[in-house]
Order: C-alpha cells, then structure tokens, then sequence
C-alpha cells in the first residue's frame, strides 16, 4: 500500500470518528434539551398561572386576569416618591409602543420601601395620569411583601408556587414577566429600564 493511500485512509477514518463523535454530541444535547424541558414541565405540574388569582383596580372594580390569555404581561410593584418613579414614562411608552402586540403592563402601587406610595388609590390614579399619562391598567394599593404579602406576590416570589424561582421583590419598580399561558418566565430587576433590549427581546420573539 502506498504513501498516499495510506494517508487517504487515514484522513477518511478521521472524518469518519469526527463525524460520529458530532453526531453523538448532538445526540446527547438532545437528551439534555429533553429532560430539561421534562423537568420543567414537572416542576409546573399542579401551580397555580396568573388567571387563578383575583385582583381589583385601582378604582375598587373586579379586574379578570383571565381576560389577559393569550398575552405577555408585565407585572410592576410602583410608587410615586421613588428615585426610579420616572420609570413610569418609560412603562408607558413600552406600553405604547407594543400594546397592540399581545402585550400588557399591569401596575401595583405598593407602600412597603420607605413609605415611597403613601397616597390613597385616588391620588395615585391622578398621580400618574396627570404626570406620565399613564393608560395602561392600574390596579389599586397592595403588600407586595410580608405578612400582609398579596397572595398574586406571594405567587410572584416563591418557587414553590410558581415552579419557576424564587425572587422576592427588592424594591419598588420590580418587574415579573409572564407568557402568553400565564406563567412566570422571568425577572427584571428594578433599575434595569423597562426599554431594556432584554424586556423588549421578550415582548418581541415568538
């Protein structure tokens, strides 16, 4: 056999061992893909989604959450003497811009940093429309934290009931992103802007 029909072979066994050696990593990436997803779905089996909660307005009125099947939500903790208040234009104007999308923010005014949302339902209503034209869905003054924690937070927070993290709120404009099946896919920490490549990549993808 001569030189070169040896080195023939040689480079034909190699692009062989590298062909299966791909093939099984993709295999096995596959499997990993697999018993991610299945744990997932495990750890979903018996929670409770966003439209098992009931929630008011910030005018006294029954807001159905099941009426957002089918959206992305946005759900923030807010308050009107926080350094992050100006957060509100930014909320609106993500509102604004992909509300028509199957999008969604929903506000919770909260009073538990600092006393930062000391007024009553009727002053943070007119708060927030006459200083950032707020239009997107605002419901009334809750505990987004502690003993007296909102049963949606308390959902919201703990792993245990969204199968998904544990992530308790850690200040006011904390924001909770929920699919279009009303689950918990993820959290958007206080500072970071609502326009942020990350909340909008997430509004946008399919």
């Amino acid at each position: 056999m001569g030189l070169s029909t040896i080195k023939f072979c040689s480079i034909l066994l190699l692009s062989f061992a590298t062909l299966q050696c791909s093939g099984q990593n993709k295999h096995h990436k596959k499997e990993l893909e697999i018993e991610k997803q299945t744990e997932n779905k495990q750890d979903m089996e018996g929670k409770k989604v966003l439209y098992d909660f009931s929630v008011n307005d910030i005018n006294g009125n029954n807001f159905r959450l099941d009426s957002l099947r089918g959206k992305k939500v946005l759900i923030v903790n807010v308050a009107s003497k926080c350094g992050l208040t100006p957060q509100y234009k930014e909320l609106q104007e993500l509102y604004d811009k992909y509300k028509d999308m199957n999008f969604v923010i929903i506000g919770f005014p909260a009073n538990n940093f600092l006393g930062q949302e000391p007024g009553s339902n009727q002053e943070i209503k007119e708060f927030c429309t006459v200083n950032y034209g707020v239009t997107f869905p605002m419901m009334e003054k809750i505990s987004v934290k502690g003993k007296d924690q909102a049963p949606l937070y308390r959902w919201l927070t703990k792993k245990s009931e969204n199968g998904v993290l544990d992530q308790k709120v850690t200040w006011n404009f904390q924001k909770y992103l929920i699919n279009e099946e009303g689950q918990l896919v993820d959290v958007v920490m206080p500072k970071e802007s609502p326009l942020s490549n990350k909340i909008v990549d997430w509004i946008t993808k399919n």
